[in-house]
């Protein structure tokens, strides 16, 4: 039976993610805020390289019929979305924590929408290869194992494998961390520090992440697999990362916000830092680098000061 999916959100993600569910053989719509960006062509200006078919609409209208709904927006964006979307089993694509909040997605989503079954998608995935197709794998997480196994199969193809999950904690952190990682990495590459310098730094990032994971509920285990390790490489040393390009930008001496407005897309991690931080203190654990990266994003750091505060922390047992 042929599935109806709804893709909230036209960005280069939710166009990936929507042609790669076309390919399945489902009856996919996107919503868009501003659906007249369609091109001409068929191609979509986030993905100006891949075109899409002219039987995936894209409106600001809900179809009459949906049995899934992918959210593929901003975090920050989410709050003022969720409202609009239809009953159906709803699949949050978007990787941060509410600022004003300090909430995950699927925590603002049972806020707001609590008559929504929710579930949470993340991995090391770019969207230009999702949408021409090359193999990558992902996590589908949600509160009941059984609904992540159905959701996956229903998602999954033979280029894309999902992996199910019932620790929705710790996909959603890693999601989240990995981002404000990414910025430290690129300003470690960006200030000429070295490739040493970046592998202690995403090590030890993934150490505090699973740290703050164990705090929030989540399992480290996880933050071991594709929704923290995979996810936290690549977005470290990729160079269609948009927090690692930001964080090479900030590395050569860029200001915050004109690294951010240089960027073709969102930097979750400029807005996910703080909010991480503080999560983290109200859980009393320690993330030296996401503190630093949070004060140095807030100009209250010079990058040597930043340096400084990581390099001369009291020495530790691993």
């Amino acid at each position: 039976m042929k599935k109806h999916i709804l893709v909230v959100g036209a960005g280069a993600w939710g166009c990936a993610l929507a042609l790669h569910l076309h390919r399945t053989g489902a009856d996919v719509h996107i919503w868009a805020r501003s659906p007249e960006q369609r091109l001409a062509s068929g191609a979509m200006p986030h993905l100006p390289d891949t075109p899409l078919p002219f039987s995936i609409p894209v409106s600001r209208t809900i179809p009459s019929r949906v049995d899934t709904t992918l959210v593929v927006i901003p975090v920050q964006q989410l709050a003022s979305v969720l409202p609009l979307l239809p009953i159906a089993p709803t699949i949050l694509c978007c990787k941060g924590v509410e600022r004003s909040t300090q909430s995950f997605p699927l925590e603002i989503l049972h806020r707001i929408r609590p008559d929504l079954a929710g579930a949470v998608l993340s991995g090391p995935n770019f969207a230009h290869e999702i949408a021409a197709g090359l193999p990558a794998a992902a996590v589908l997480a949600a509160p009941e194992l059984s609904e992540a196994h159905r959701l996956a199969e229903q998602l999954s193809s033979p280029v894309f494998r999902l992996y199910a999950s019932q620790d929705c904690v710790g996909v959603q952190l890693g999601g989240a961390a990995k981002n404000v990682i990414a910025i430290a990495a690129g300003i470690t590459i960006g200030a000429n520090l070295g490739e040493n310098a970046r592998a202690a730094l995403v090590t030890r990032g993934l150490a505090e992440t699973a740290r703050l994971a164990t705090a929030l509920g989540g399992l480290p285990a996880t933050l071991s697999g594709l929704a923290g390790m995979g996810d936290l490489l690549l977005t470290c040393t990729g160079a269609s990362s948009r927090n690692y390009q930001m964080g090479l930008a900030l590395g050569r001496g860029a200001q915050t916000e004109d690294a951010l407005a240089a960027l073709a897309g969102v930097a979750e991690g400029a807005t996910t830092a703080s909010a991480l931080l503080g999560l983290a203190h109200s859980h009393g654990v320690s993330v030296p680098i996401i503190e630093t990266v949070s004060q140095f994003l807030a100009n209250t750091l010079t990058l040597s000061q930043a340096q400084e505060a990581l390099l001369n922390r009291p020495l530790k047992a691993e």
